[in-house]
C-alpha cells in the first residue's frame, strides 16, 4: 500500500531530462558566484557524510579523508560543468585534469593558510582559521576554474561560447 502511494507521489516529478531542465532554469536565476558557492557546499556535504560513512566502517581516517575528497572533486566537477561554467570544447578527461589541477592548488592554498593561522594570531580560535582558509581557498578555486579548468579552448574563444554559464546538451 505504501509503495503504490510513493509511486503515485512520484507521477508529477519531473523526469531527467526535464529535471535538468527545471534545474538550469532555476539556477539561472543566480549569478555564477553563487552557483559556484552552492556547488561547493554540496561539495563540502558530500565530503564530510562519506568521510563519516567510510570512517564508521572502520577505514583510517587518511584514508577516509582521501576517498571523500575524491568523492567530492567529482561531484563539483560535474556540477560546476554543468550549471556554473560554460563548455570548454576540450576532452572531459582533459578538463577533469585541469580541474583536479585547481582544485589541488586551492585546497593546498586554503590549508596553508590554516596552519599559519593556527599557529600564530588564531591558535585559541582555529574555527577561524578554518574558515579564513576556506575563504582564501574558494577564492583561488572560483578564479582557478574560471580561467583555467573552464576556460574555453582556444578553438572555441571566438566566441562560440554561451554567456549564459550552463553546458548545452
Amino acid at each position: 500500500m505504501h509503495r503504490m502511494y510513493f509511486i503515485s507521489c512520484l507521477k508529477g516529478v519531473p523526469r531527467t531530462p526535464a529535471l535538468r531542465t527545471w534545474a538550469r532554469s532555476f539556477a539561472a536565476l543566480l549569478p555564477r558566484p553563487l552557483r559556484f558557492l552552492a556547488v561547493g557546499g554540496l561539495g563540502l556535504a558530500t565530503n564530510v557524510a562519506v568521510f563519516t560513512i567510510v570512517w564508521m566502517f572502520g577505514i583510517p581516517s587518511l584514508t577516509a579523508g582521501l576517498l571523500a575528497l575524491v568523492t567530492a572533486t567529482i561531484l563539483t566537477w560535474r556540477l560546476n560543468r554543468a550549471f556554473t561554467f560554460d563548455r570548454t570544447g576540450r576532452p572531459q578527461r582533459e578538463e577533469a585534469m585541469r580541474y583536479a589541477v585547481v582544485t589541488a592548488v586551492a585546497q593546498g592554498t586554503s590549508y596553508a593558510v590554516f596552519v599559519v593561522l593556527v599557529l600564530t594570531v588564531l591558535a585559541r580560535l582555529p574555527q577561524a582559521a578554518i574558515v579564513a582558509g576556506a575563504a582564501v581557498g574558494a577564492l583561488i578555486s572560483y578564479n582557478g576554474h574560471r580561467l583555467f579548468a573552464f576556460a574555453p579552448c582556444h578553438a572555441e574563444a571566438s566566441g562560440t561560447a554561451g554567456s549564459s554559464g550552463f553546458v548545452q546538451s
